[in-house]
């Protein structure tokens, strides 16, 4: 499978670097993708590349179309919820080794948060659209990435659980 071009949406910035040869091992290494076949590790190299971004940038606005997720190589980044008197507040932070965006894989397609880099991020970035092409057509690849997104998501919802029961005092 070629990797296809993705939306990037232009008020995002982004520096992309040269893929270097290990990244089959970086993928195949990273907490997510440990376990995954040869096959199921080619397919995701096949729609990945090497980006960096700036403390401060956007990664991903709440609302706009999800098409693509990153694997954290270093650096950190906030999730950011709007609040009702205008600005954002941090929900959670993803750094090293954590997963960034499950909203590429389940339907309405749309980010739930902004993202932004709090400092100079590495990522592995995947092109959403022909993965989930892909989740389509190979059932098997399809059902892992399922239940390593859903590990994901519950990740994150406890996560918010317990800073909401924080914040309340509980």
């Amino acid at each position: 499978m070629k990797a296809a071009k993705g939306i990037i949406p232009s008020s995002i910035h982004t520096e992309e670097r040269p893929v270097p040869r290990d990244l089959d091992d970086i993928i195949a290494n990273h907490p997510f993708a440990k376990g995954l076949s040869p096959h199921q590790t080619r397919i995701l190299k096949d729609c990945a590349m090497f980006m960096r971004f700036k403390p401060g940038e956007l990664v991903f606005r709440e609302g706009d179309p999800a098409n693509r997720f990153y694997l954290i190589l270093n650096g950190r980044v906030a999730l950011e919820a709007h609040v009702r008197a205008g600005g954002v507040t941090p929900i959670q932070f993803v750094e090293d080794g954590d997963v960034l965006g499950w909203s590429w894989l389940f339907p309405p397609f749309y980010w739930h948060f902004d993202a932004r880099a709090v400092e100079e991020t590495e990522v592995v970035f995947f092109y959403g659209t022909p993965l989930r092409e892909e989740c389509e057509s190979d059932h098997d690849f399809g059902y892992e990435m399922v239940k390593r997104m859903a590990v994901v998501m519950i990740t994150r919802l406890q996560a918010t659980r317990r800073q909401l029961l924080a914040t309340i005092g509980i």
